[in-house]
């Protein structure tokens, strides 16, 4: 139901015995939940988003930069604001699967996204890492895609452990522009 801005929350019949929380409204997580996006099989053809973002320009596809053999986008469904992906242009599912120089870029570009975290946003520290099969909780698993989350003290406080919710202070648009003009110049 919408409603005009005021500084009463709007109280709403039914949701429950009525307690001291507040809620979050986050209707847009529902997309990841109901797997809006998700592969209809392993091949590239099968709708691989990491196959067909490339195809879009950098703002459209949340694209932070591009390399030869690898790119980095934002994440759509983040667990910290800027928390972004480098993922290989092509669609191989296992780390080992990647040849010599995607690996060397891979490596490169996760090194750029922390200096640009560190330039753009102040991370403290980061959780790098890649979950290799659906059972090791990859949610898109065809397609290999190295996490760089950035962390900041205190970062972890009550909503994500009570909650359940991450709290974002940025549109992703505007996450991607901050990160594309800190992101490290190619010596």
């Amino acid at each position: 139901m919408l409603h005009s801005m005021t500084s009463e929350p709007e109280q709403q019949i039914g949701v429950g015995t009525p307690d001291a929380f507040q809620r979050l409204w986050t209707p847009h997580r529902m997309a990841y939940i109901q797997g809006e996006n998700k592969p209809t099989g392993p091949e590239a053809g099968d709708g691989c988003p990491f196959c067909a973002i490339p195809s879009k320009s950098d703002e459209d596809g949340l694209i932070i930069a591009r390399g030869t053999r690898v790119y980095a986008v934002l994440n759509l469904y983040p667990y910290n604001g800027g928390h972004l992906m480098v993922v290989p242009f092509r669609h191989v599912a296992d780390y080992t699967e990647l040849d010599e120089a995607e690996t060397a870029e891979l490596g490169l570009f996760t090194k750029r996204a922390m200096t640009a975290l560190r330039t753009a946003s102040g991370a403290h520290g980061f959780n790098i890492g890649m979950n290799q099969g659906s059972v090791a909780g990859a949610g898109i698993a065809a397609h290999l895609h190295q996490h760089v989350v950035p962390r900041w003290g205190g970062d972890t406080n009550f909503m994500p452990v009570v909650g359940h919710t991450k709290v974002l202070p940025q549109l992703l648009a505007d996450t991607r522009a901050m990160l594309a003009a800190a992101w490290p110049v190619q010596p």
